[in-house]
């Protein structure tokens, strides 16, 4: 098992690329703390790990609370002596969200504040954590929308994960004497249910495709897959990299015939 003797906590556990990794990680042997706002989703993904003989916690938190990624961090340690892997992958993408002139202030902020400060907060108490636990690995969900423009306009979420972005690289370059490595997870345009909300029609979806040189979606499972390498000692010497798995979006120079 890869992660055998880990500790992982994950945001946004309920749903897409956290359900996915939450499982998957569980799979692999490492104790999972399961993380989300919703009670329901958060729980249901507790009893499929445990179903399956894993062994993982729910705890509810609003990451854009700092008391309450701090609680989530004390949660992991009271119940499994220490955090190993830390998975910031909670995020939104509002469907109010569009360019300069129509996007509000509230938006703007509540995107910042859930999918940049809500990072910040992890690593706040995540790396002490960590530190304790004698090193281990960060993994902050960004987008590949950190490197390039989106066709359909999402401005306060491309800032977000451009902010992203940077900070995984500032973070792994002072942590990195530390055994702390640290690296941004960059998907491409996914099957979630966060994207199809986004993208509400045919002609919004084939937008995006036609960018996309595989000419298809991303699967969450995908991500997980990405992510539980990045959370791996087999990643031992990886660390301040924006992991691309974007389906050749970024190398993509005209658009696919």
């Amino acid at each position: 098992m890869r992660l055998q003797n880990k500790v992982a906590i994950i945001t946004g556990a309920g749903n897409g690329i956290g359900r996915e990794t939450s499982l998957l990680f569980a799979k692999e042997g490492a104790k999972v703390v399961c993380v989300d706002i919703k009670d329901h989703d958060g729980k249901a993904i507790v009893e499929e790990i445990q179903h399956e003989g894993g062994d993982a916690i729910f705890v509810n938190a609003d990451v854009s609370k700092e008391s309450q990624c701090k609680n989530m961090v004390d949660q992991a340690e009271k119940a499994f002596g220490g955090v190993h892997i830390l998975f910031n992958n909670a995020g939104i993408m509002h469907g109010a969200d569009g360019d300069a002139v129509s996007t509000d202030e509230s938006i703007w902020d509540l995107t910042m504040n859930i999918n940049v400060k809500g990072v910040f907060f992890g690593c706040k108490y995540g790396i002490p954590a960590i530190r304790r636990s004698g090193g281990g690995s960060i993994i902050n969900t960004a987008s590949f929308v950190a490197h390039l423009g989106a066709a359909t306009p999402q401005l306060a979420y491309t800032a977000s994960k451009g902010a992203v972005l940077s900070m995984s690289r500032e973070l792994a370059v002072i942590h990195a004497r530390e055994n702390i490595r640290v690296n941004a997870l960059c998907p491409g345009p996914l099957r979630t249910e966060l994207l199809m909300k986004f993208l509400n029609t045919e002609a919004k979806k084939q937008r995006r495709l036609v960018h996309v040189p595989m000419g298809r979606f991303g699967e969450a499972k995908e991500m997980a897959q990405a992510a539980l390498y990045l959370a791996s000692d087999e990643s031992s010497y990886v660390t301040g990299t924006e992991f691309l798995v974007d389906g050749g979006i970024t190398a993509a120079y005209v658009t696919p015939e």
